[in-house]
């Protein structure tokens, strides 16, 4: 018998069955979750809106939980339709009918507001109630219009400047976004597990250090290095619009604006007072735990992409 079999206690018969980690549930649950994103993603179209629209529904419905855990009352239906209908108006291209619908929305929350016999507390229902709109809602429809990049270039600048593109370019940008800044998570996890000593936020969250921060940032880097590289040998035409400068660029940026994502959820739910957003995935708590990160980073990723493509495509043609 070795040394570390005689040291491991024997299970005993009749005993409960080892509980599995937190790791082991997050691999799990990512092992489910991975696949199917990647393969809804290289579809878009209708099939990503589809997506976009389960995961919106949900986590709206996380977020208003959050708020009545502070006492206050939202205006579901009012709210949840609005969160739900900005996908759809990005799916349609439309960016000043987005700006129209969430000025119906504010309006709509303050007349359905006075119609309450109870009317205390009005001044947080209707703010936290557009809040959810704006942060699940409108944060997360980005991932169509990122998606639908070449479409999105074409509405704003003419089919001329969106012409080299390939159709599928979005599909990449979307990919790469969500892969850098899950990588920067994972990087920092493992890192501020094994020499996190310096807390980064501990009001917000204890348990993040500044070197699970720097660790975030390697790993995004890396990965979109690693991405780069590899679509460019494997479909380089979806890759070589973006440059290699442009990818040290965004890299860094988006592994930290994923930690402050995953820091304002914190910060949200620690003013509630509750450890997960919800329980659906086992692991990471709720759907809004999980997509905290992202709900930055893509349009963080759309603007920098609009403003990289103008100025490699479209002020050349405009200056004197």
């Amino acid at each position: 018998m070795s040394e570390s079999a005689a040291q491991d206690p024997q299970p005993v018969a009749g005993a409960a069955p080892r509980q599995r980690t937190n790791l082991q549930e997050r691999l799990i649950t990512a092992g489910i979750l991975v696949p199917l994103v990647c393969g809804v993603v290289a579809l878009g179209g209708w099939w990503l809106l589809l997506m976009i629209l389960v995961i919106t529904a949900i986590a709206i419905n996380e977020f208003y939980h959050l708020i009545e855990a502070k006492g206050a009352v939202p205006v579901r239906g009012v709210g949840t339709a609005a969160a739900l209908a900005l996908p759809l108006v990005a799916y349609i291209g439309s960016e000043y009918l987005a700006t129209v619908l969430l000025s119906a929305v504010l309006l709509g929350l303050m007349i359905a507001q006075l119609r309450k016999k109870q009317i205390s507390e009005s001044l947080a229902s209707i703010s936290e109630t557009f809040f959810g709109v704006f942060y699940v809602g409108w944060l997360l429809s980005h991932a169509i219009v990122l998606r639908e990049f070449k479409m999105s270039v074409a509405g704003r600048w003419g089919g001329a400047v969106a012409r080299e593109m390939h159709d599928d370019v979005g599909g990449f940008y979307l990919f790469f976004v969500i892969a850098v800044v899950i990588f920067g998570d994972i990087g920092a996890y493992f890192t501020g597990r094994k020499y996190g000593q310096r807390k980064l936020a501990p009001e917000v969250s204890p348990n993040k250090t500044i070197e699970g921060a720097y660790g975030a940032i390697a790993a995004g880097i890396a990965m979109a290095a690693l991405l780069k590289a590899g679509f460019d040998w494997v479909a380089p035409e979806l890759s070589e619009e973006l440059s290699w400068l442009a990818v040290l660029l965004i890299a860094p940026v988006l592994a930290v604006v994923g930690i402050v994502g995953d820091l304002v959820e914190s910060l949200l739910k620690r003013d509630a007072q509750v450890k997960d957003t919800g329980t659906l995935l086992p692991g990471t708590g709720g759907v809004l735990d999980r997509i905290d990160s992202n709900l930055l980073g893509i349009p963080v990723m759309y603007y920098f992409l609009l403003a990289y493509t103008y100025f490699n495509s479209v002020s050349p043609r405009i200056a004197p």
